[in-house]
């Protein structure tokens, strides 16, 4: 038997993964915390918008008869008899042949049937010249003409954003029903780990993987903890995961589960008989781990330890389980498709995700390959903005070839 025909492929992976991921119970949050998330009912506006008849500019309230053959030529003087600033309470009504000086937002006075804005008159306080004629229910804003009450302003399943949340605190709903963030503990192991600012030694490296992980945790719109990186003993690491369990909906790992002596994850976690490891037909990303651990079945992700691996295991496997967890579709990131602007090779049998610079142009996007193929390579991930797929039977490619790309830094 070919190495490539036991392993597992990318999608029979992912729809596993996703298969025993639960969506999160929802309940009510408050509105600044649902940014990003879909509602889970419908949402009825409890009033109007607006709530009232208001004014739409600064200016005079005035009967439109007594003002409709104004001009510059000929202005008409009408007696001031009020002003209205917005949030009074008091209710004005108005008299023909009379003007109520007006505040942008203020509440229309009873009577009145047109405003003239402030620049069309000489801004007077005692008595006003109404220097331009207005139209009936010039700059009157009436009562429901945005939002009738019982209308709805949020559908189930919209994704809430900053426009939205801006409807909903209009029609006071300060409290949405929502699934709630996934809290995603990340953690790396490897006696060599050292955290950034920390002095090194000859032989220690820098933990970037748990920092990569916890921002993409919260890039895809959960909630990360990102724990110091764990030495490479099997005890250790069960302890610390065991004690971080309590605040995790989400465990992430990276490090620890190849076929090396010092893969302290891979034997830890297979003794619980609840994780499960294999091989996905991927490059890079390979070893894979995915399961439950403690008394409430928390999932698990255990992710290779060179970083360009763990990163592309996150957007394919983890990304689309936080989405799952937080109701939010789709699952995973649609594909584009852009000229690609050199030959690259892929190894048969492995669904490959080269890093690329995606650039839209008029004629057609291209995308640019960068860096190595090395998976530890930094600099290069740190430059794309695109991972290219390129499928399990494609071996070359060759320059302005049509290739599918996700784009990693747009929304799904």
């Amino acid at each position: 038997m070919s190495e490539n025909s036991s392993l597992r492929g990318v999608d029979e992976h992912l729809a596993s993964i996703l298969d025993q991921i639960r969506e999160l119970p929802a309940y009510d949050q408050p509105l600044l915390e649902t940014l990003g998330l879909p509602a889970v009912d419908d949402v009825i506006s409890p009033l109007s918008l607006p709530i009232f008849d208001n004014s739409a500019m600064d200016g005079y309230a005035v009967v439109f008869r007594d003002v409709a053959e104004a001009t510059p030529d000929r202005p008409v003087h009408l007696p001031v008899v009020g002003e209205i600033a917005a949030g009074q309470t008091q209710i004005f009504a108005m008299s023909p042949g009379t003007a109520v000086r007006i505040m942008t937002g203020a509440p229309i006075p009873t009577g009145c049937t047109a405003v003239v804005p402030v620049e069309d008159t000489d801004d007077g306080v005692a008595t006003v010249q109404i220097r331009r004629a207005p139209r009936e229910g010039q700059h009157i804003r009436r009562a429901g003409e945005d939002v009738k009450e019982g209308d709805v302003v949020l559908r189930q399943g919209e994704r809430i954003d900053a426009r939205r949340v801006g409807l909903l605190a209009s029609v006071g709903v300060g409290r949405i029903i929502t699934r709630p963030r996934p809290r995603v503990v990340v953690m790396s192991t490897g006696s060599e780990l050292v955290d950034p600012g920390e002095q090194l030694a000859r032989d220690s490296i820098y933990d970037s993987n748990s920092y990569l992980l916890a921002a993409a945790v919260r890039q895809a719109g959960a909630i990360a903890y990102r724990v110091a990186a764990t030495p490479d003993d099997p005890e250790t690491f069960v302890e610390a995961l065991t004690d971080q369990l309590v605040r995790a909906d989400v465990v992430v790992t990276s490090g620890g589960v190849s076929k090396g002596t010092h893969d302290v994850v891979k034997e830890a976690l297979s003794q619980l008989g609840t994780v499960e490891f294999c091989e996905v037909a991927m490059q890079p990303g390979k070893p894979q781990g995915f399961g439950v651990i403690g008394e409430d079945d928390t999932p698990i992700f255990t992710l290779p330890g060179n970083p360009v691996s763990s990163y592309v295991s996150f957007e394919v496997f983890v990304a689309p389980a936080l989405r799952k967890m937080m109701g939010r579709t789709p699952y995973s990131r649609s594909l584009v498709r852009a000229r690609i602007t050199s030959e690259v090779s892929s190894m048969k049998g492995r669904r490959q995700f080269l890093r690329g610079f995606f650039e839209p142009r008029v004629g057609g996007s291209v995308v640019t390959p960068v860096g190595g193929p090395g998976s530890h390579l930094m600099g290069g991930l740190a430059q794309a903005n695109a991972l290219i797929v390129l499928a399990e039977d494609v071996t070359t490619v060759p320059a302005e070839a049509d290739v599918p790309v996700m784009l990693l830094d747009r929304e799904y």
